[in-house]
């Protein structure tokens, strides 16, 4: 009886003891499965995170539409060329505000200059610095084509990537020194139709006018004066001008 007992509790302790184990296993199962998960979580962040930071912005193409409407009234209107100049425009932007010094905007209007020192001036108040490095333009579109009073408007949308850096007093606030950011800028290229019709911040811009007699020309595309008749051929890439520019 007494070892028939003793084999009793033998058995109840190895019982006992294949239970303890077989929890332990199951836990430790469960746990390498939740370090797992977390890991593949966390690589899955990682690549995506690399993804964005890869992948261009899309933009909002609509040069197809807009483009034939914009020849209609401007017929020697060149694409090409002002989407090169406001690419190129938008390039010295950047550089302008990571030299803290204005640099050739040649195509830009006095706005726009003036917007882009007003970034300057404020980063240099607040003791911050913005530094954009490896800037790459992607794609270029016409996104919009406006007839306002008095001007015409067209809005080009460029997506552009860069390495992007804000620091406040040498320490790092924002962007990332070795991450690329992906982003979209709209620039609006102005034709002043009629500078008597502008009010606001568009009030000194300034408009086509006739070589002869000096009268403002305001019909889109005019080839002749309608004072005194003299024939125009207005320069697109001169009366054409970038205004302003934002990050989307």
């Amino acid at each position: 009886m007494e070892d028939a007992g003793l084999w009793l509790r033998i058995a109840a302790i190895a019982a006992a003891a294949g239970l303890v184990l077989a929890a332990v296993i199951w836990g430790w199962r469960k746990v390498r499965r939740v370090f797992r998960t977390a890991a593949t979580l966390k690589n899955d962040l990682v690549l995506r995170r690399e993804l964005l930071a890869t992948t261009p912005k899309s933009v909002s193409a609509m040069t197809t539409v807009y483009l034939p409407q914009i020849r209609r009234d401007f017929p020697d209107f060149n694409f090409p060329v002002f989407r090169q100049k406001a690419e190129n425009t938008l390039r010295n932007i950047l550089l302008s505000i990571s030299s803290g010094r204005l640099l050739r905007l040649s195509d830009a209007s006095p706005a726009l200059a003036a917007q882009v020192r007003a970034r300057i001036a404020d980063n240099k108040s607040s003791g911050r610095a913005e530094q954009y490095g490896d800037i790459t333009i992607h794609r270029t579109e016409i996104t919009r084509y406006e007839k306002r009073p008095g001007l015409c408007v067209i809005t080009l949308q460029s997506a552009v990537g860069y390495q992007y850096s804000l620091t406040e007093n040498g320490e790092l606030i924002g962007g990332s020194r070795e991450r690329l950011t992906q982003t979209k800028y709209n620039m609006e290229l102005h034709y002043v139709q009629d500078v008597s019709a502008l009010t606001g911040a568009y009030a000194t811009a300034v408009g086509v006018v006739c070589p002869n007699c000096g009268a403002p020309v305001t019909s889109l595309g005019a080839k002749k004066c309608e004072y005194c008749g003299s024939g125009i051929v207005p320069i697109e890439d001169r009366v054409w001008k970038i205004n302003r520019y934002e990050e989307v």
